[in-house]
């Protein structure tokens, strides 16, 4: 990860925001077929329930390409420079240094900008507004 000031994690949104965004749809739906796959392997197991070892199959393998592109995404996100938190919500942090102290300035999908800071043991719960000015 690489420090950002606040002004500077904003306009990185410009690139990070839909890497984040597309990560949040690939592991939604990875959530998805998770539970279609166990549901599947339910009725297979039991009178079949219609359903074939090729759903199966072919869920698996759905799964396995969102794994690489969830892969991509989280790669390109550290190429940019952040740290990728929880990818289920799209949660990143940004270096900063603040009076001589490490932080990190807060942003998750759905947010319009990075207007949150904690320090590293704070973590999200502890998140506060960005109160200074750069």
């Amino acid at each position: 990860a690489r420090p950002f000031t606040p002004a500077e994690a904003n306009s990185a949104l410009e690139a990070v925001r839909p890497v984040a965004e597309r990560l949040v749809e690939v592991r939604a739906r990875m959530r998805e077929l998770e539970h279609d796959q166990s549901s599947l392997l339910g009725a297979i197991a039991g009178n079949g329930g219609g359903h074939s070892g090729a759903d199966l199959a072919e869920a698996r393998g759905e799964l396995e390409s969102l794994a690489k592109v969830a892969s991509a995404c989280a790669d390109r996100l550290d190429d940019l420079g952040v740290i990728l938190k929880d990818p289920d919500v799209g949660l990143l942090d940004f270096v900063f240094e603040r009076d001589g102290e490490i932080v990190f300035l807060c942003w998750h999908v759905g947010e319009d900008e990075v207007a949150w800071w904690h320090r590293p043991q704070d973590g999200f719960a502890g998140r506060k507004p960005i109160d200074w000015g750069e």
